[in-house]
């Protein structure tokens, strides 16, 4: 009878870990299912996409691969391009891992939250529409994101001593690997403040963990740094040529926010970013998200019990600033999916200042109605965004389209392997069409109109005209011109 009687409040009192995974489960179930009922099955690949795949896709020529881009991407679609050409499979199988990858992120923070505030926080950041469109995607930044949500939540998790420490310590190495490998920069931007944190509080000021810190940034930036040495000359080179890109990196501050703002519900890219900004209703969560992380480090510093509550918020925000600075500051053109490793961390802080709000009501009735608030003000975000996810995916869907049908044409004028686009579009064109792809100009130059006349002379040819486009390479002047229906293009074969 004393067995039984020992035993049953230990039943009660522990919830078991199936039920405390529930929350967080629910939301990364709800991302998979917007994600194939909203994305998959509507979007042929975009520009970079093709970019990436092209890569490691044995079916087709590789892309021109620019100095600022990282080639973790094209690792983890590997698998799946090597095993099928179809963008259905493709897009299915990122959509199932991307939730898988979120709930495992997320995950990490429930020792540091508890599990509702993490599964709110990943509600969050699932819930913004370039979160979604992002899933499906052969895109770099969500997965960015989420590994750095796991690198900041393990390296919070490695502070004391005890049988875990050497776990985290490695699966932080492992997750800002998981960063530089996906891209190289974001990685180093990551590592300043973990390094900081190591350099100034006491409870990280131990080699173990600067040294997990700069072994993962070391391991994850390796193939980077190698291919800077064998195709760009170095490291500085391969930066300065990356600045080039970009169109000249430096202290842009007023206009990288302004391109950010203008560019917060699309497109997905705005270069140059001149566009009307959004309506104050679709852009108002955006501009109240400063001032609701101030009040969640405030409330993190008041109500300091002891060392280390503060730092569970403080560390993301400052992280997530790190890795916003350059796409806001450096840059004068934005695309809503730069900032996704920012909203992943500053989800983290207003989810559990949200949870703060709740519990400081003294009353159940006041809990209930701030509970009703909170709720009601997250389905109108949650709507807003829906209709945000509509709207871009219907546009993203337009775009591609075009691309399968100037490639389908270019099928029909003869073009086909081996064969060559080039032009502004002829990346994602040549894609399509199994051709290779050449730039004598602009951020993908990779040829010289001399290198076009003499592959022309040897396999089927085409350039890629935009009829807005008022000037018409010397080259191409005697060539046919073809229009291309469906798409502003016309073709031109010699």
């Amino acid at each position: 009878m004393a067995t039984t009687r020992s035993s049953a409040p230990a039943a009660t009192d522990a919830p078991p870990a199936a039920r405390r995974a529930v929350p967080l489960a629910a939301v990364a179930v709800a991302f998979a299912t917007v994600q194939l009922c909203c994305a998959v099955a509507r979007m042929d690949l975009g520009w970079d996409e093709t970019v990436y795949l092209s890569q490691v896709d044995p079916r087709n020529p590789a892309a021109y691969f620019s100095a600022p881009r990282s080639r973790g991407i094209t690792f983890l679609v590997a698998p799946v391009v090597a095993v099928t050409s179809s963008t259905t499979v493709l897009r299915v199988t990122l959509a199932l891992l991307s939730p898988a990858s979120l709930y495992a992120a997320f995950a990490v923070w429930k020792p540091l939250l508890g599990p509702g505030r993490a599964a709110l926080a990943a509600l969050l950041f699932a819930g913004l529409w370039i979160t979604v469109l992002s899933g499906p995607e052969v895109m770099p930044n969500l997965w960015v994101a989420l590994a750095s949500v796991a690198a900041v939540g393990w390296f919070l998790r490695a502070r004391t001593d005890g049988p875990g420490r050497r776990r985290a310590l490695v699966a932080l190495a492992a997750a800002l690997g998981a960063v530089g490998l996906l891209r190289a920069p974001d990685a180093g931007w990551l590592a300043l403040p973990l390094l900081a944190a190591c350099a100034t509080v006491r409870p990280w000021r131990r080699p173990g963990t600067a040294a997990a810190v700069l072994g993962g940034l070391a391991l994850g930036c390796a193939q980077w740094v190698a291919e800077a040495y064998v195709r760009f000359g170095g490291i500085g080179r391969r930066l300065s040529v990356s600045s080039g890109t970009e169109g000249g990196m430096g202290a842009h501050p007023g206009a990288g926010l302004r391109a950010a703002y203008r560019a917060l519900n699309g497109p997905q890219l705005c270069r140059p970013c001149h566009i009307a900004g959004p309506s104050l209703t679709h852009s108002l969560w955006w501009l109240l998200l400063p001032a609701l992380t101030a009040a969640a480090c405030v409330l993190a510093v008041a109500g300091r019990r002891r060392a280390g509550p503060a730092a569970v918020t403080l560390l993301p925000v400052a992280c997530a600033l790190a890795l916003a600075a350059p796409y806001l500051l450096l840059l004068d053109y934005a695309a809503p999916r730069f900032l996704l490793p920012a909203y992943a961390l500053l989800a983290l802080p207003v989810a559990a200042a949200a949870a703060a709000a709740v519990r400081a009501m003294r009353s159940a009735r006041a809990r209930l109605a701030v509970t009703a608030l909170l709720t009601a003000v997250l389905g109108a975000h949650l709507t807003v965004q829906f209709e945000e996810l509509r709207a871009n995916t219907a546009d993203a869907r337009d775009t591609t389209v075009r691309y399968r049908r100037a490639a389908g044409e270019l099928g029909r004028l003869g073009l086909t392997a081996p064969c060559l686009v080039t032009g502004p579009r002829a990346q994602p064109v040549a894609y399509e069409a199994g051709c290779a792809s050449a730039q004598i100009a602009g951020n993908n130059r990779s040829h010289t109109a001399a290198d076009i006349v003499r592959r022309a002379s040897r396999i089927p040819t085409a350039l890629l005209f935009d009829t807005k486009d008022p000037y018409l390479p010397s080259y191409a002047r005697a060539w046919h011109p073809h229009a291309l229906p469906g798409t502003d293009w016309v073709a031109y074969l010699p």
